[in-house]
């Protein structure tokens, strides 16, 4: 007796009853890329519904829907999700992030606005900000560029300078001890030298790139998507991953509170205590503790000017 095929559908249901636990590695509009816990070859994914929140980094279930797609269930519990936002609209740069790496260079002039948001990003989702100052081989720029960053050393944060084309090994060197063991978001404005970066360190990220690409359909528009490279284990057996993301020239922080804008300043945090209003907004409120340090020289006006102004954004509102 020879059984009844399957009906219609039947097939594609099979498949859709599975469902199977990964990590997305890419992302370019509403297609996403994920890697199986398996170790199997990734597969795109689509979000289910109109509005998609998967970021790269996110721990996702998903169904199976053919051998190379599938569809985005449930997206596991973040430990972060950070993403720029303004009053009209929000983009995700990637979740479960351990630090931040923010390339500069000597040349082209970089943003000091768009450092400081960034920073202020990477203190308000309590990740550990690492600054890369690139090309120092450009001798006659590394004065002014030093002298530009040299307040914020002041503040901690660490500044690495090297000069991965001309000096790829100790660059590599350097870089390694500081992201091994951890998920590292790469930001940085366009010509800073992050894509360069990214093939130092990563073994075939250019073919990586490509692969990814024509995965998610992307075509031509290689370097608009972001996607997380993981990292080769060193001597001690540390991995982790780099996720690198697209040149930006704005990074908005509109979805921040103004609580957790004044306690992502560092200089601002010992004194917020002192002030004589408990809601004290740091603008022009008699007895604030940050508007007297930045009257005697303990906190510099330029990062308090930043603060104003992101609190001004965080107040507009589209009506």
């Amino acid at each position: 007796m020879t059984s009844r095929p399957p009906k219609k559908g039947a097939a594609a249901r099979q498949v859709s009853s599975t469902r199977i636990q990964g990590v997305v590695v890419a992302a370019h509009g509403r297609h996403y890329l994920v890697a199986p816990d398996d170790g199997s070859t990734p597969l795109q994914c689509f979000p289910r519904g109109k509005r998609s929140e998967v970021a790269v980094g996110d721990r996702v279930t998903y169904e199976p829907t053919s051998a190379d797609q599938g569809v985005i269930v449930e997206i596991g519990e973040r430990r972060n999700l950070l993403y720029r936002s303004d009053q009209y609209k929000s983009k995700l740069f990637a979740a479960n992030l351990d630090q931040l790496l923010i390339v500069l260079a000597t040349e082209p002039h970089f943003s000091e606005d768009l450092l400081g948001r960034a920073l202020v990003a990477a203190e308000a989702n309590e990740l550990k900000p690492l600054i890369v100052l690139n090309k120092i081989d450009v001798e006659a720029a590394v004065p002014g560029a030093q002298k530009r960053l040299e307040r914020y050393r002041a503040l901690g944060y660490p500044v690495l300078e090297v000069s991965i084309k001309m000096q790829p090994d100790a660059a590599r060197a350097i870089l390694s001890e500081h992201l091994h063991g951890h998920a590292t978001l790469l930001l940085g404005q366009s010509g800073m030298g992050k894509s360069t970066l990214v093939n130092l360190l990563i073994p075939d990220a250019d073919v990586a790139t490509r692969e990814i690409s024509t995965a998610l359909n992307s075509g031509r528009h290689t370097t608009t998507f972001t996607r997380l490279y993981p990292l080769p284990d060193d001597a001690h057996g540390k991995g982790g991953a780099l996720i690198d993301s697209p040149g930006f020239q704005e990074f908005g922080l509109h979805h921040l509170t103004e609580g957790r804008l004044e306690r992502a300043f560092p200089e601002f945090r010992p004194l917020l205590p002192n002030c004589k209003f408990y809601n004290c907004h740091h603008l022009h409120e008699p007895g604030c503790a940050i508007l007297e340090a930045i009257d005697d020289g303990r906190i510099r006006r330029e990062r308090h000017t930043l603060y104003a102004q992101l609190v001004h954004e965080a107040s507009q509102i589209v009506r």
